[in-house]
């Protein structure tokens, strides 16, 4: 696929790998991220990736979580693959948060308890951009790879019902877009070196913007070597993105196309919402 271009008429379908993390964080929560393949060239970017981290002795999981001193230079090494392939055109990868100062308003019962799927859905169907995809002129599928869910497999299937009805969405229709059931796959992120690197930089967005570089180590005035490497991490990645955007702001939604773009953030805001003050860092 190449850089900012409509999908290729021969390409049957696109691969959606997709996470979430943070649901209450101090200032933003509710953190989802997605990196968007084709499909003809998802195991060509799988193996470069894999040949990185082979060659880094990085056998296992890779995942923000995992950052130390130690092999903080590796995972600045897998950054770096992984933006390449944004770079060339490869993939293209959206992150969508919401501030905590602005508080939904006037939510029933049953949207405060499927809030996070509500979101999630929110997430699939707009922050691609699909709405403004160059339409193929044949239906390309939309395959869905999804880190395993904490719930019940009552509320995972009903979420699948959700997806599975943005086939009828003007949204879907118009970028001649469609989900089979089979499309729909929940995953181990241990299992996808896609899904890993989407985490690292999910992960390290959701660490700076609530503030999660400034923490001390309890009963001193200093920060641990951890919270220290976790924070490079964050600046090496930002760099790369600004390298892609210059003077990106992390914290807002990206403007321009929704679709061209190798990298978007999206701060979602509820429609209807209280804006409480006391809850950002300007307080």
């Amino acid at each position: 696929m190449a850089k900012n271009a409509g999908p290729s008429q021969s390409e049957k379908e696109y691969l959606l790998y997709s996470d979430e993390s943070v649901t209450e964080g101090r200032y933003y929560s509710n953190f989802y991220g997605g990196v968007l393949v084709p499909g003809s060239a998802v195991e060509a970017i799988t193996r470069r990736l894999n040949t990185v981290k082979a060659r880094l002795n990085l056998h296992g999981e890779v995942k923000c979580t995992k950052v130390t001193e130690p092999y903080l230079e590796k995972y600045k090494a897998v950054v770096d693959a992984f933006f390449a392939e944004l770079t060339a055109g490869h993939a293209k990868v959206r992150i969508m948060f919401r501030q905590n100062a602005r508080k939904p308003r006037g939510l029933t019962p049953m949207q405060i308890e499927q809030g996070f799927y509500i979101l999630y859905y929110q997430f699939i169907k707009h922050a691609f951009g699909f709405a403004s995809m160059p339409a193929p002129e044949q239906l390309m599928h939309l395959r869905l790879y999804m880190d395993q869910f904490p719930d019940t497999a009552e509320q995972t299937a009903r979420f699948r019902g959700y997806i599975l009805g943005l086939n009828q969405s003007a949204v879907f229709r118009g970028a001649h877009l469609h989900i089979r059931p089979e499309d729909f796959t929940e995953i181990r992120s241990h299992e996808h070196v896609l899904l890993q690197c989407l985490d690292i930089v999910l992960g390290a967005m959701a660490f700076r913007l609530n503030d999660m570089h400034k923490e001390k180590l309890p009963g001193t005035n200093h920060r641990g070597k951890r919270t220290k490497a976790k924070e490079s991490l964050y600046k090496h990645i930002l760099h790369h993105v600004r390298a892609l955007r210059p003077n990106f702001n992390i914290g807002i939604t990206t403007g321009g196309d929704r679709w061209e773009q190798a990298y978007r953030h999206w701060a979602f805001v509820p429609k209807d919402h209280d804006y409480d003050a006391t809850a950002t860092k300007q307080k």
